[in-house]
């Protein structure tokens, strides 16, 4: 019962709640960075807005997942324009890139000074600027969690600048924002929040806090996932979604992930490929190997009961054994129409490269097991392609 828990100093949660936008942002200064996708017509209500607050945008896009480069290029833009504070609208890379554009605007060092793994890990010594983050996908929980992923394309990994001041300001999460994702997004990013509530309610570092707030997003997720992705239009299915993803983001904040995210990192920064579907085509494999080393090696650990309590969370029955939830997330990824890691050029002489990547990455080290390097390996070797079929009804 010893834990901390840290999040965004104001969560604004419901259909709608984007009209509250020019509430939030009084007080917060005169000119504000807004970091947005490369849809452009898309931002224009949100620029204007800006504009009849009184308040004048400088818009930055992001285009695909942020760059070491092109997050200092953009902040060092921003820091010149005289930028008070920071609007993130968009995806998780989006409000990644706008989590370490207002942290930068304040802290003016190198930004390898601040990055893990390959730079210096230095905490960051003033506040960040004010962010307000507007997530448009339910997936990735970024609006809640302290840290920005970015690639670096020299390194080929992605890494984070993390810090517990980097929580933004304000989460202001709009599920009617959401309602335009194309069902292979809504795949990517809901699978994405479905791993990361599992992964934080079986991380070593979950505590009861964090757990209460698993299992009330697994239960939204798994009621939902596949209805939002056959019914786009269906508000109670998104807005369970986005309340997942919330979920899944102040969880793993505070509870760490495990080994689908430690090789989401590295898989990410060696090949193109979207980050939810790499998860989700590590998800199957995972869920079997964590499970089976458990009851092989450590059939004391809690962890074993926090699965089986998952399997009947998400299917919602008592009865439910693991094995029934490991055929039913095969069946979902199946559905999905998830592909195997080979469709991103992942080849096995590129595992050695993988798993040395994987080991030093943060989300390791929350897994409720630590796995050998042969499991990894062999990990990474059943999820080079796709199951075959799906046999089980899936709810909807």
């Amino acid at each position: 019962m010893n834990f901390e828990f840290a999040t965004a100093q104001r969560i604004v949660f419901g259909p709608g709640k984007l009209n509250e936008l020019p509430e939030l942002i009084k007080g917060l200064g005169r000119k504000a960075a807004l970091i947005t996708g490369s849809n452009a017509e898309r931002i224009g209500p949100i620029f204007q807005t800006l504009k009849n607050c009184g308040v004048e945008p400088a818009a930055f896009s992001i285009k695909g997942e942020p760059t070491v480069d092109r997050i200092a290029g953009l902040s060092k833009n921003a820091r010149e324009l005289g930028c008070d504070f920071v609007v993130a609208f968009g995806g998780g890379s989006v409000i990644d890139a706008g989590k370490a554009i207002a942290a930068l605007l304040t802290n003016t060092r190198d930004l390898m000074d601040y990055l893990e793994v390959i730079g210096k890990g230095e905490p960051l010594t003033e506040p960040p600027a004010p962010c307000i983050a507007i997530p448009t996908t339910a997936g990735t929980g970024a609006e809640v969690t302290r840290n920005s992923v970015l690639h670096s394309e020299k390194h080929q990994v992605k890494v984070s600048m993390r810090h517990p001041l980097m929580l933004p300001t304000v989460a202001l999460i709009d599920p009617e924002l959401t309602l335009s994702m194309p069902p292979e997004v809504t795949a990517s990013t809901g699978l994405d929040a479905f791993i990361q509530l599992l992964e934080a309610f079986t991380s070593n570092k979950a505590n009861p806090l964090t757990d209460a707030i698993c299992r009330e997003g697994l239960k939204r997720v798994a009621r939902s996932i596949y209805r939002a992705y056959l019914h786009p239009d269906d508000l109670n299915a998104r807005t369970d979604m986005a309340f997942a993803s919330l979920c899944g983001g102040l969880a793993l904040a505070n509870s760490g992930l495990g080994v689908i995210h430690g090789f989401a990192g590295p898989i990410g920064g060696m090949f193109k490929a979207p980050h939810g579907f790499v998860c989700a085509a590590l998800l199957p494999a995972a869920a079997v190997m964590n499970f089976d080393t458990l009851k092989t090696r450590e059939p004391e650990n809690p962890a074993i009961a926090k699965f089986q309590e998952a399997a009947r969370i998400i299917l919602r029955d008592e009865k439910a054994t693991i094995e029934n939830a490991q055929e039913y997330l095969k069946d979902l990824c199946v559905q999905m129409f998830v592909p195997g890691l080979s469709e991103f050029g992942i080849k096995k002489t590129d595992f050695s490269a993988i798993v040395t990547k994987a080991k030093n990455s943060s989300s390791m080290k929350g897994n409720p097991i630590q796995l050998t390097d042969e499991e990894l390996h062999s990990l990474l070797e059943e999820s080079l392609f796709p199951p075959m079929d799906g046999n089980e009804t899936l709810y909807i």
